[in-house]
């Protein structure tokens, strides 16, 4: 509930950093270029930072915690701090270098359609990627934070990110000559904030880091083993999402901000519940991978049950809502009806993948929890390639007959996502890592009927309501107001009528 606060607060500042891209940037070419230039460090972010190094590094760490020994744990993390920015040095100074280069492979259909476009990206590029070198050492400290139970630092640090944007956008912008230029800057200064606001807990708890480079300690290459498989297996979904952005930039002008847009609604739910939970279980998990599998399997059955009565009905009120709430959102004057009602086609076929996306989060934490990292990138590999395949057939098709090829790719990452879920599961079952626990079938129909009375309100509700395209904003906001009270309480008395309590959400100890 702690880091769930926490990290609603932060994503309700990023819709109205979102909310202000829509006034200030829309959808023109700008703005594809910016947002292709700041995918490239988020995308690497997510790679080095908060998907695979911390899915290797808390586990070790926690296991150290656990031997007793503060000594063991300070060497540690002064060792995994000193190489873990050398290499974020080496490749920072790089890409910043060959920034045209790293342009070209994201922004391809920019290099051959707009090259205008692409030096953008490429100037853009040069100034947002040293954010990677900045949030990755927050994400260090932070999962440092995790280890030691303190959640709501590492939690609220992405505010400084949504603050320095809404000022670069609404100030700042009108400094420069190219107004994207403030937003790669916000992005920049926005990483030193969030690192120099994680160094007094980390004196606090006597853990604030000394770098030293010792490639050949054991610790070290510990962490270095179970995070390059971890690469693949925790961020195959960041994949999937990075090529299709190098896909949508052979597609027409605003594809790549379609399917920003409707990204973002569906990280809201994803990012609050899913990365919240997933944020506090794997130290949980970590601690309880002893020879006695009860408690795990208590609390990774706790999560299972908590992330499926949040994603289905989110992604049942995304599928459905769609349009008056990206038209709520971002419909601004830089961005057209067209482009609203193109990025609602995007977000259905997100909102598909919403659970599988949630579902990921948890189950790759149960193989991390027990330094099992081959599993994961197996299946993340399997899932990668049959997104790729799906991306050309559900793109050209769909581009060629209905002019909508960047929903093709948003359905791509969603079938990906699902045969992705389906398959951790699977091998956690086949392990015997997880059993269900009982109490699963009346889980299902209570869900099962509330989320078809919450769609039947909602879907009743629409015959009476008039079309959001033609509001004003403030029309737009009292009548989805209406949408989500309906939906939400709709939702919550059925569940509420079946039986369900406060109490059933909470963990159960097994007795010993």
């Amino acid at each position: 509930m702690l880091v769930s606060a926490m990290t609603m607060l932060s994503r309700v500042l990023g819709l109205v950093r979102d909310i202000i891209f829509a006034r200030f940037i829309g959808a023109e070419a700008n703005a594809d270029a910016f947002f292709v230039a700041f995918k490239i460090p988020n995308f690497l972010r997510r790679l080095f930072a908060e998907g695979a190094f911390a899915q290797a590094f808390v586990p070790v760490l926690s296991e150290y915690r656990a031997q007793g020994s503060q000594v063991a744990v300070k060497n540690l993390i002064d060792r995994i701090c000193g190489c873990l920015g050398l290499a974020l040095i080496g490749i920072t100074t790089l890409v910043v270098i060959i920034s045209p280069v790293f342009a070209a492979i994201f922004g391809m259909g920019f290099l051959i359609n707009d090259p205008e476009k692409f030096w953008l990206t490429s100037d853009l590029l040069r100034i947002t990627f040293p954010y990677l070198l900045l949030i990755s050492l927050t994400a260090f400290a932070g999962s440092i934070l995790n280890s030691y139970d303190q959640f709501a630092v590492p939690a609220i640090t992405p505010i400084f990110l949504n603050i320095s944007l809404i000022f670069s956008a609404v100030v700042a912008s009108s400094w420069f000559v190219v107004p994207v230029m403030a937003l790669a800057w916000g992005v920049l200064v926005a990483g030193v904030i969030q690192l120099l606001f994680q160094v007094p807990f980390l004196l606090r708890l006597g853990l604030m880091p000394h770098p030293k480079v010792d490639w050949s300690d054991e610790s070290v290459r510990r962490v270095l083993r179970l995070m390059a498989p971890a690469m693949f297996g925790v961020s195959v979904s960041q994949i999937n999402l990075l090529f299709d952005t190098i896909l949508a930039s052979f597609l027409p002008t605003g594809s790549v901000s379609w399917l920003f847009y409707s990204d973002r609604l569906v990280e809201l739910p994803l990012g609050v519940f899913g990365v919240a939970i997933a944020t506090v279980i794997l130290p949980n998990l970590s601690r309880q991978n002893t020879g006695d599998s009860t408690y795990f399997n208590a609390t990774l059955d706790w999560a299972l049950k908590v992330i499926l009565l949040i994603a289905l009905p989110s992604a049942l009120a995304l599928f459905v809502l769609a349009k008056p709430i990206l038209f709520t959102l971002f419909q601004y004057e830089k961005t057209s009806v067209v482009d609203m009602t193109m990025a609602s086609y995007s977000l259905r076929a997100y909102a598909l993948g919403l659970g599988a996306f949630m579902l990921i989060k948890i189950l790759a934490s149960a193989f991390f929890a027990r330094q099992d990292t081959k599993s994961p990138v197996r299946i993340g590999i399997i899932a990668m390639a049959v997104n790729m395949v799906l991306n050309l057939l559900f793109v050209v098709p769909l581009h060629y007959f209905f002019k909508l090829g960047h929903v093709g790719l948003a359905l791509a990452t969603a079938c990906s996502a699902c045969l992705n879920a389906f398959l951790l599961y699977r091998s956690l079952r086949a392990k015997a890592v997880y059993q269900p626990q009982g109490g699963w079938l009346m889980f299902y129909i209570r869900l099962g009927f509330a989320c078809s009375v919450m769609l039947v309100g909602l879907l009743s509700l629409a015959q009476y309501l008039p079309d959001f395209a033609l509001l004003t904003w403030a029309e737009r906001s009292r009548y989805l107001a209406i949408y989500v009270s309906v939906g939400t309480a709709s939702y919550i008395c059925t569940l509420i009528m079946f039986g369900m309590r406060v109490r059933d959400l909470r963990l159960q100890t097994p007795q010993a």
